[in-house]
């Protein structure tokens, strides 16, 4: 019997697990039958699934924490039973910042997140940057990262959101000065000459959760066969994609149009870590720009939902512990333990751990015995023990 479930997406890279779930069978080993549903922004597909009209979403992973927290006029309870992808997402400028930029010295060596910051902030200019949720990533760590180099944000920017698919839009129509978004529409902007890009925020936190596999709590709760069928296939796509060669294949599957429609020359980029970064055809290598399965990247570590927590808490004025505790419930690390356990996933051997303190690849006990962690870094090393903020 094959069963039918409908999952929302935003026409973005990080979407590849969903996708290629569907199109090389993954889901309906499964016994599914997965349609998948494209939306325009990140406030529809929200919508979409807190109303019931879908059963899943590749969803930003800060949002369903702020639902919980009772933010963003939406509150129904989601639960984000795996990570889709960490990383992926690009900070870029206007051609005129970017002239500016250059002209005061900066070499966008795309490794630096403290010479681009204080770049920026040296110009004086109160600027204008898209992201393209307010309770995203790109807004947490766009945030974090100005702050510690001590400009004050949110309140010296003017924030504007941007769906990832009309950002350079935005640049190219003089409304935005900068933007940090995901490919490939970071890109496109340096294929229609209208940006430059100024930095991954792999530079900003060297591990940090990007998009989650989100349900309804109640659905979850309702259907759990489905729901392990569901993170089990999203799980085996995204282990194919760290196979390799399989991200040439990708780049094909996610270029057509009802998927991102861009060429698939242009998505290899993201998959790859090769970036093109200004229309003179400047590159730049970004090893771990985006991941879908190495160091354990699709585990739901209730630490990185509890980081989140902070973040947002100290921004909106809320109960910083409360608000944690709050975040971790939405990671579900004990869903992942049961569904994935006839898998070859695997397993840490907690469910939370000290975030940014790896400088490098690490070996770390799992259930199964070891695995390896990548570098999780934050650019001004500092690190988030849970256990202590609490």
């Amino acid at each position: 019997m094959t069963l039918n479930i409908t999952a929302g997406f935003i026409p973005l890279v990080d979407a590849a697990p969903l996708i290629i779930a569907r199109e090389l069978g993954f889901a309906e080993e499964e016994g599914l039958n997965l349609e998948l549903r494209k939306a325009p922004s990140w406030a529809t597909l929200r919508d979409l699934l807190a109303l019931g009209q879908i059963e899943a979403a590749h969803m930003l992973s800060p949002t369903p924490v702020a639902m919980a927290l009772g933010l963003g006029g939406m509150t129904t309870r989601l639960d984000a039973l795996s990570v889709m992808s960490v990383n992926g997402n690009v900070i870029g400028v206007s051609k005129a910042l970017a002239t500016k930029l250059h002209a005061a010295g900066h070499d966008f060596d795309f490794k630096s997140a403290q010479k681009a910051g204080r770049a920026l902030i040296a110009t004086g200019q109160r600027l204008r940057i898209g992201v393209p949720f307010p309770f995203s990533m790109h807004a947490e760590l766009l945030y974090y990262w100005l702050n510690s180099l001590g400009l004050a944000a949110p309140q010296s920017l003017d924030i504007r959101t941007v769906p990832p698919p009309l950002m350079a839009q935005a640049i190219a129509a003089d409304e935005i000065d900068a933007f940090c978004v995901g490919e490939p529409w970071g890109s496109i902007t340096v294929e229609n000459d209208v940006g430059e890009l100024l930095l991954p925020c792999a530079a900003i936190w060297g591990f940090s959760p990007e998009k989650v596999l989100a349900v309804r709590h109640d659905w979850t709760e309702s259907d759990p066969d489905l729901t392990g069928r569901l993170m089990r296939a999203v799980w085996r796509a995204g282990r194919w994609l760290n196979t390799e060669g399989a991200r040439t294949t990708a780049a094909e599957i996610l270029s057509r149009s009802h998927y991102i429609a861009v060429a698939p020359e242009v998505i290899d980029r993201a998959l790859t870590g090769q970036l093109v970064i200004s229309a003179r055809g400047d590159e730049r290598e970004t090893p771990h720009f985006l991941e879908f399965h190495a160091g354990a990247a699709t585990f739901p570590w209730k630490s990185q939902a509890a980081w989140i927590g902070a973040q947002i808490a100290g921004r909106m004025g809320l109960d910083r512990t409360q608000a944690m505790q709050t975040a971790r419930a939405v990671f579900r690390s004990d869903l992942y333990r049961t569904h994935l356990a006839q898998t070859s996933a695997e397993m840490p051997g907690a469910s939370e751990k000290v975030e940014g303190s790896l400088a490098e690849n690490t070996a770390v006990a799992s259930g199964g015995g070891q695995l390896y962690l990548l570098r999780d870094q934050f650019f001004d090393g500092r690190v988030f023990d849970p256990f202590a903020a609490a």
